[in-house]
């Protein structure tokens, strides 16, 4: 059959875990993602989160993840939130190089580079002048996600809790969105203290839409082993 790659084909191994046949598909090197393929994937993922946190802002509503936190400490601090932002990012960064590797820090750079350019045409382009909180949690948190999950997909994040939990879901295998869940609930609980509770309460809301996306959908297992009895 002329008209099959061969050196396109999947590479097969097999094995046995607790009497259960697991096949695991190698792809070949050609089925990696290009760097056009990783470009367009950042621009989707940016616009994406961009969107989904212009209806949390506009609905006056918070983000958990790294932006939450960096928001704690500019406001416990006096801290710029620029700065706080970009410090808090920093251990996230090195964790990023030692245990995911370069390629992987060079992607997250440019993507958490790329964000605030995005937000910013964001609000030139587009004016969201009121919007009701839930559907903002929702809505903002289903864009938020689906740009999480793109960007995963292509081996990056968004710096700081993103690479955390990507980190843990290739070390233990945790769950991607279980380990946001855990961190942005801690992350909004401390902000009970320090806004209004209705407003937290939305948010935790948006929070438990955005992490749910990547829980149902990001399963890197399903599309590498499939198992046999």
């Amino acid at each position: 059959m002329p008209w099959i790659n061969r050196d396109a084909a999947p590479r097969v191994t097999l094995g046995r875990v607790n009497d259960k046949l697991l096949i695991k598909l190698h792809p070949p090197a050609g089925a990696r993602h290009s760097p056009v393929d990783d470009a367009q994937a950042v621009a989707t993922a940016v616009v994406l989160v961009s969107l989904g946190l212009s209806l949390l802002d506009a609905a006056g509503l918070i983000t958990g993840g790294t932006p939450g936190l960096a928001f704690l400490v500019s406001h416990v601090t006096g801290m710029r939130l620029g700065v706080a932002l970009f410090l808090v990012n920093i251990p996230f960064y090195a964790l990023a190089w030692q245990r995911l590797g370069g390629r992987f820090t060079l992607r997250t750079a440019g993507a958490v580079t790329a964000l605030p350019g995005g937000v910013e045409l964001v609000h030139r382009m587009l004016s969201v002048r009121s919007v009701d909180a839930p559907y903002a949690a929702v809505a903002g948190g289903l864009l938020i996600g689906l740009g999480l999950l793109v960007l995963f997909r292509h081996g990056a994040s968004f710096g700081g809790v993103n690479t955390f939990a990507l980190f843990a879901n290739r070390r233990w295998g945790w769950s991607v969105g279980g380990v946001q869940m855990a961190v942005d609930a801690l992350i909004l609980a401390a902000a009970f203290a320090l806004l209004d509770p209705k407003r937290v309460a939305w948010s935790l809301l948006g929070a438990l839409v955005v992490n749910a996306v990547l829980i149902l959908n990001h399963r890197p297992d399903r599309y590498r082993t499939s198992s046999a009895e």
